[in-house]
């Protein structure tokens, strides 16, 4: 009996020696789980309520709004062309003769008619004065001297006939010397000499290239807040520029130019507003048909608060950054965005003037990490001229 209290009394021990153990383990795993997180160095910055600078880029394939395309205005066989084809040519410049022979003659017959019709109004003017002057007399009726007048009448409204149809032959010989119509680069001639041109034949197009006028479509709200913008604008700060891409390896081309245009009325189909702006393109760098990104240049929004764009992550709630509480460590807070720019990032709700935001590379920082801050100033290079 007492060998068996002795080996009940050993197992026990075991046993509670087993369960100590256990206990022993869960405990420094508890410790090893409430280890304090290690600190991260990364920049940190408080964040103020400021004016920011914002460049909106536009796609949009090039135009020239004042390229015009010739056509004949008279019928006649094509005699001449003064120019040589993508010919820089200048306003008034004489571009092609059509039969001009023919219309110097008619204008010469519309003369002589206007001449003879001229004479007859004399001659009717004259018959109705003594007409006037025997009607005094008695000497003819009444009915004889309005018969003159009649007479006098129909010569002078003769006369107006003659005068516009000579006018029109003017015009017309007008016509058969083509000139070109506003500056530019002159295309292919449509029509060979020596072929018969009728009223509507097209015959070259003109393309002004130095300035380039340029259309594109702007977002709806970006056009209000542009038009906001202009209201404003006293100093002339917003601006245009045009960029294209290189071919072959070569260099971006940029142009800069003004903003001239923006229209009041809403395509309904693209929720777009046309606006329209000049670039000087002196050595015909960009042609018409070219695709192109238009930036508009100067815009503002007043008393925002903006983070790098890099210290925006994505967390469990939507897009978050972390800011640095009392005891320096990492809280995430969720927050709105708004309008990139640049390399800023605009919030709209979720921080407020006077946090410390972590505004370096957010990877590895979790909530509660200590952080070691380097403070740095996001304003610079991108803060407007003030509230």
């Amino acid at each position: 009996m007492k060998t068996l209290a002795t080996q009940g009394r050993v197992f026990f021990l075991a046993c509670m020696s087993i369960v100590l153990v256990a206990c022993g383990d869960e405990a420094n795993t508890a410790t090893a789980g409430a280890r304090p997180l290690p600190p991260v160095t990364t920049d940190v910055s408080r964040i103020e309520r400021r004016d920011i600078t914002l460049d909106k880029t536009y796609s949009s394939l090039l135009r020239s709004d004042n390229e015009v395309t010739l056509v004949a205005r008279v019928t006649g066989t094509l005699e001449s062309r003064q120019f040589e084809q993508g010919d820089q040519v200048s306003k008034g410049q004489l571009l092609y003769t059509i039969e001009p022979e023919h219309y110097e003659a008619q204008v010469k017959q519309r003369d002589a008619d206007l001449q003879s019709a001229r004479a007859e109004l004399a001659r009717a003017g004259r018959d109705a004065e003594r007409y006037a002057s025997l009607l005094k007399r008695n000497s003819v009726s009444r009915q004889q001297y309005d018969q003159a007048l009649a007479e006098q009448q129909v010569a002078r409204a003769r006369v107006a006939q003659a005068e516009a149809a000579l006018a029109s032959a003017r015009i017309d010989l007008g016509y058969t010397r083509v000139t070109a119509p506003v500056d530019g680069r002159i295309g292919l001639s449509q029509v060979n000499l020596g072929n018969l041109v009728n009223p509507g034949t097209e015959l070259v197009t003109v393309t002004p290239l130095d300035p380039l006028e340029v259309r594109f479509q702007v977002p709806l709200k970006d056009a209000l807040e542009l038009r906001s913008q202009l209201e404003l604008d006293e100093h002339n700060q917003v601006r245009a520029s045009l960029e294209i891409s290189g071919v072959g390896g070569q260099p971006a081309t940029r142009l800069q130019g003004t903003l001239d245009f923006l229209d009041v009325r809403v395509d309904q189909r693209t929720s777009t507003v046309q606006a329209s702006a000049t670039f000087s393109n002196p050595d015909a760098q960009v042609l018409p048909g070219q695709f192109a990104r238009v930036s508009i240049e100067g815009l503002m929004r007043y008393n925002v608060i903006a983070v790098p764009e890099i210290a925006v992550t994505q967390g469990l709630m939507g897009p978050q950054v972390f800011v640095v509480d009392a005891e320096g460590k990492a809280r995430a807070r969720s927050v709105e965005l708004g309008e990139l720019a640049g390399d800023l990032q605009i919030i709209i709700k979720g921080l407020e003037s006077g946090d410390t935001v972590v505004t370096g590379d957010p990877s590895g920082i979790k909530p509660g990490t200590p952080i070691k801050p380097n403070a740095v100033d996001v304003s610079a290079g991108r803060e407007g001229s003030g509230a």
